[in-house]
């Protein structure tokens, strides 16, 4: 188990050859973790890159001018072009572990865990039940899982997003995965998390065909 297991898996091809190698993989024909279609799907590091895209664009892709021309090319104009930071670890942050896991279908677990499915991780107050911070996974594939985090308003600045992280990255781990985390690069506050939570900032990056 090791990232390059899970970028070839989900990409379709890796390491990179070149500075922007556009690959052709089925993968982005078919449902993904959340049931949708993804397109267009990249991971970059300071030596290269890789695009993955359906087999027939990618001769269009690869003489495109601009990545961002690329919803248009494979498809689906109506969506956008995201660019990201891409982490990973496989050494999380020591950190006290602060929730736990229940189904995301358990009474209580808010709306943005439930397309999650399977377990999800919630810090509930003790005392009165308010949900406070959650970590949701997306399984890639069997070598690669996604942790999204979201904590309520009123409840940040107390450290509960990086120890959900953290936790959540050692069970991630002990299933045979690398835990991967993904934030806008002006997201300071979720880099901070990650940080924090042992996943760190190696001057990689994630783009492709924004989600509907």
């Amino acid at each position: 188990m090791s990232i390059s297991d899970h970028l070839r898996h989900w990409l379709g091809a890796w390491p990179p050859q070149e500075d922007l190698q556009v690959i052709g993989s089925d993968r982005r024909t078919k449902p993904g973790w959340d049931g949708r279609v993804h397109p267009a799907l990249g991971v970059g590091t300071p030596d290269g890159a890789v695009l993955s895209v359906p087999p027939e664009h990618v001769t269009r892709v690869a003489a495109a001018t601009s990545l961002r021309q690329v919803p248009s090319l494979v498809g689906y104009a109506e969506r956008g072009w995201f660019e990201a930071v891409f982490r990973w670890t496989t050494s999380p942050a020591p950190l006290e572990d602060t929730g736990q896991w229940v189904p995301a279908t358990a009474p209580g677990v808010p709306e943005w865990l439930w397309p999650f499915g399977g377990e999800v991780l919630v810090a509930v107050d003790p005392e009165t039940g308010q949900h406070l911070a959650g970590v949701g996974i997306k399984r890639h594939d069997p070598y690669g899982h996604e942790l999204a985090v979201v904590t309520e308003r009123g409840m940040r600045g107390r450290g509960l997003a990086r120890r959900l992280v953290a936790q959540a990255a050692r069970r991630v781990l002990d299933e045979g995965a690398v835990p991967t985390y993904m934030h806008a690069v002006t997201n300071v506050a979720s880099a901070a998390v990650a940080q924090a939570a042992g996943f760190p900032d190696r001057s990689w990056t994630a783009f492709g065909v924004a989600e509907s």
